[in-house]
């Protein structure tokens, strides 16, 4: 009898055990967020790991899942696989179109707006963002930064050494990469991959107007796209390529900032995520780097934000929750875009802890809005669907690689377009 209240009591402890191991694992596993993302640079990194340190002081486990690639495109494609098979993650990095595009084909979107309308994200975040944040009335995604593409930025004693003035018109632009061509560097660092020639080409557009920029990139505008206005831009390409060395095909975007980090390079024309790594590099603005919007577009922002997009994975949505209030935070929208290299998505954050090259990012945006000077990136998906984006970049590469003439990829650019509407 004693043995069977032995077995009896063993069984039951052993059945107590397992249950409590199988619920631990049942709420590890909610609150767990498993996210897809393309941040694999030094600098991006870094930021992903404020992001990570934050949610784990609340008790939600980030699962990492990174795909390499600046543009983000390999990680749509690995994300439509995982929608295709019915697995889902927990979140996902998009940009602009994309975010709308996935809203509307798969329906599988997970619903934010308790937490947006507990903290008021309406008040906060840019109409410009929300546009993309937001789709028939509900919050699908937590902007986490505002980026904007028309930047360059300089070695500061290759500038020197070309005569100290940053650029400020095309022309100027001009004289100092032929005297940094003298000098005995590469004037132009870039990664030939299609979205970073295409950034390139949003800067060099919006150079010629905002009326330009708009008709082209965002109206589509078939007599502004094959317009003698559009050759000159393509010749102003011609002219930038001139200025890049033979071994860019190819080549990521961190390497290109890292030729001008060592002073390899001059200068590179890329987004404001390209100050991570000079502030992973322990470059100082001013003193070891310099940071001017692309001459001929002071004043005008070509934008993109990236975004947590959630999807609709059940069990999880506590864990979603948690991660969407900790990413709208102003202490970790500071934090992390100090670290990033962007400005905030919310307009209520103060630029106390940010440099130089920051607090002019903020103030220009803070103006651009203003004035009605702010456009979205058609590189970055901001400014068109996916479709017409990726018939643009197509043109574009084709010219820079010498396919091309400048009146013939006017005409090609046209016809592009309007192809893929």
């Amino acid at each position: 009898m004693i043995f069977l209240n032995f077995i009896k009591t063993t069984l039951a402890i052993s059945a107590l055990t397992l249950s409590t191991t199988i619920l631990t694992s049942i709420a590890n596993a909610n609150s767990d967020v498993e996210v897809m993302h393309w941040w694999t640079s030094g600098g991006e990194a870094a930021a992903i790991k404020v992001l990570q340190k934050d949610l784990a002081s609340k008790d939600v486990n980030w699962k990492d899942m990174p795909v390499a690639g600046g543009g983000g495109s390999d990680a749509m494609t690995v994300l439509r696989a995982r929608i295709t098979a019915g697995n889902p993650p927990t979140a996902a990095q998009m940009l602009g179109f994309d975010i709308t595009d996935w809203a509307k084909s798969t329906g599988k979107l997970g619903n934010l707006n308790a937490v947006a309308e507990k903290e008021d994200w309406d008040k906060v975040v840019p109409a410009a963002l929300q546009k993309f944040s937001k789709y028939e009335g509900k919050w699908i995604a937590a902007p986490v930064n505002v980026h904007s593409s028309n930047w360059v930025w300089v070695n500061k004693k290759a500038l020197d050494d070309a005569g100290g003035k940053a650029p400020t018109t095309w022309e100027e632009l001009l004289t100092v990469l032929d005297k940094m061509k003298a000098n005995g560097i590469t004037p132009l660092a870039h990664g030939g991959q299609p979205w970073q020639d295409a950034t390139l080409f949003d800067a060099v557009v919006l150079s010629m107007g905002d009326d330009f920029y708009k008709k082209a990139m965002i109206d589509l505008d078939p007599e502004t796209l094959g317009g003698e206005t559009m050759v000159k831009a393509f010749e102003r390409m011609a002219a930038l390529r001139s200025y890049v060395d033979d071994n860019f095909s190819g080549r990521d975007w961190s390497l290109a900032s890292s030729m001008v980090i060592e002073g390899k390079a001059g200068m590179q024309m890329m987004g404001d995520w390209a100050k991570g790594e000079f502030i992973k590099a322990d470059k100082k603005p001013g003193e070891d780097f310099v940071c001017i919007r692309f001459p001929g577009t002071q004043g005008a922002v070509t934008f993109n934000s990236d975004q947590f997009v959630m999807f609709d994975v059940g069990d999880q949505s506590e864990a979603q929750m948690k991660m969407a209030s900790a990413v709208m935070n102003p202490v970790f929208q500071s934090a992390f875009n100090v670290v990033k290299g962007s400005a905030p998505a919310r307009t209520d954050v103060p630029n106390d802890a940010f440099d130089d090259c920051g607090k002019k990012a903020m103030a220009d945006l803070a103006e651009a809005s203003k004035n009605n000077r702010l456009f979205g990136s058609m590189a970055h998906g901001h400014a068109v669907p996916a479709s017409i984006k990726n018939a643009i970049y197509d043109v574009v590469t084709a010219h820079f690689n010498g396919e091309f003439d400048s009146k013939t990829a006017a005409e090609e650019l046209e016809a592009a377009v309007f192809a893929s509407k």
